[in-house]
C-alpha cells in the first residue's frame, strides 16, 4: 500500500472520540434496564409538561367557580373539581412546574454546599476535617422532614424557603458521598505526581478530584430530587410550604383530605400524581447508579 493510501485510510477512519464512546457505553448499559428508561422518558414528559402545559391548560388555576365546586370527573372536568370550583387537572399541569422547580433548586443548593464541604473536608484533612464531619453527623441525627420543619418554622411558611429547607438537609449526603470519593482519589500515584510537578491545589481538585467523584453525585443527586420533592410536599401539606392559592400537590391534597369521602377526587389526583414523580426519578436514579457502577458488565 502507497504512502498517500494509508494517509487517505487514516483520514477516513479518525480514531474514535473517548468520551463519545463512554456515552455510548453509558447509554448502552442504561437501556438494558428497562424501569430505568421508562423513569427517564416520563421525567422528560414532566419537564415538558412543566414548561409547555400551563399554555394548554382549559381554564385558569386559581379561578374559583362555587357553582361547580367538588364536581366529579368528566368530559369537562377531566379530574374534576374542588371545594373551590377550581379544575383540579389545570391546577396539577400548573403545580407541575412547582414540583420540579422545588426539587431541582433544593438539590442545587445541597449539592454545591455539601460538594465544597465534602472536598475539603476529604482533600485537606485533620482537624477541619473532623469539625466539618461532626456539622454534618449532627445534621444527619435528625430525620430530614423534622429537620426541614424546623428550618421552615424559623424562617416562616414559603415556597422559597421550603426550598432552603430541604437544601440545608440534603447537604450532609453529599458532603459524605464526596469526602468518601475525595479521599479514596487523594491517596492515588498520579495525585502525588501531579503535585509535584507544581500543580496548586485548586487545580488538582478540580481538574483530577471532581471529576473522579461525577458519578456517584449523578446517582445520588436524581435520588435526592424525589426525595426533596416528597419532603416539599409533605411540607405543604402540613401548612408551612406553598401558601394558597398556589397549585402545589402537597397543599391540594392537605385541602383533599376533608373531602375524602364525599369526593375523593380532590385528594386522590395530587396524591397520585406526587407518587408517579417520586417514583420515576427513584427508578431512574437506580437505572443510573447500575450504568455508573464499573463492576457492572456490559
Amino acid at each position: 500500500m502507497s504512502e498517500q493510501s494509508m494517509n487517505n485510510a487514516v483520514t477516513s477512519n479518525p480514531p474514535p472520540n473517548p468520551t463519545v464512546e463512554r456515552w455510548k457505553s453509558f447509554y448502552k448499559k442504561l437501556r438494558k434496564n428497562k424501569a430505568a428508561m421508562v423513569g427517564g422518558f416520563l421525567i422528560l414528559f414532566f419537564i415538558l409538561v412543566a414548561i409547555i402545559g400551563p399554555y394548554f391548560t382549559p381554564y385558569e388555576p386559581n379561578v374559583q367557580n362555587h357553582v361547580n365546586k367538588l364536581a366529579s370527573p368528566s368530559a369537562e372536568h377531566w379530574f374534576g373539581t374542588d371545594h373551590h370550583g377550581r379544575d383540579i387537572f389545570t391546577r396539577i399541569i400548573h403545580g407541575m412546574s412547582i414540583t420540579l422547580y422545588v426539587g431541582f433548586f433544593s438539590v442545587v443548593i445541597g449539592a454545591i454546599v455539601g460538594i465544597f464541604l465534602g472536598v475539603v473536608s476529604g482533600y485537606y484533612g485533620g482537624k477541619l476535617d473532623a469539625f466539618i464531619m461532626r456539622v454534618m453527623d449532627v445534621l444527619l441525627a435528625f430525620p430530614g422532614i423534622l429537620l426541614a420543619l424546623a428550618i421552615v418554622s424559623v424562617l416562616g411558611g414559603s415556597l422559597t424557603n421550603v426550598i432552603i429547607a430541604v437544601g440545608i438537609f440534603s447537604i450532609p449526603v453529599f458532603a459524605r458521598i464526596v469526602r468518601g470519593s475525595t479521599l479514596a482519589v487523594r491517596k492515588l500515584e498520579y495525585i502525588d505526581a501531579v503535585r509535584s510537578l507544581g500543580a496548586s491545589d485548586a487545580r488538582i481538585i478540580f481538574k483530577h478530584v471532581l471529576p473522579n467523584v461525577t458519578s456517584p453525585l449523578i446517582v445520588q443527586a436524581t435520588l435526592s430530587i424525589a426525595t426533596s420533592i416528597l419532603t416539599a410536599s409533605g411540607l405543604s401539606f402540613l401548612g408551612m410550604g406553598a401558601q394558597p392559592p398556589t397549585p402545589e400537590w402537597g397543599a391540594m391534597l392537605s385541602d383533599g383530605r376533608n373531602y375524602m369521602w364525599d369526593a375523593p377526587h380532590v385528594a386522590f389526583f395530587p396524591g397520585v400524581a406526587i407518587v408517579i414523580v417520586v417514583l420515576a426519578f427513584n427508578i431512574f436514579g437506580d437505572g443510573l447508579r447500575d450504568a455508573l457502577d464499573p463492576k457492572m458488565k456490559n
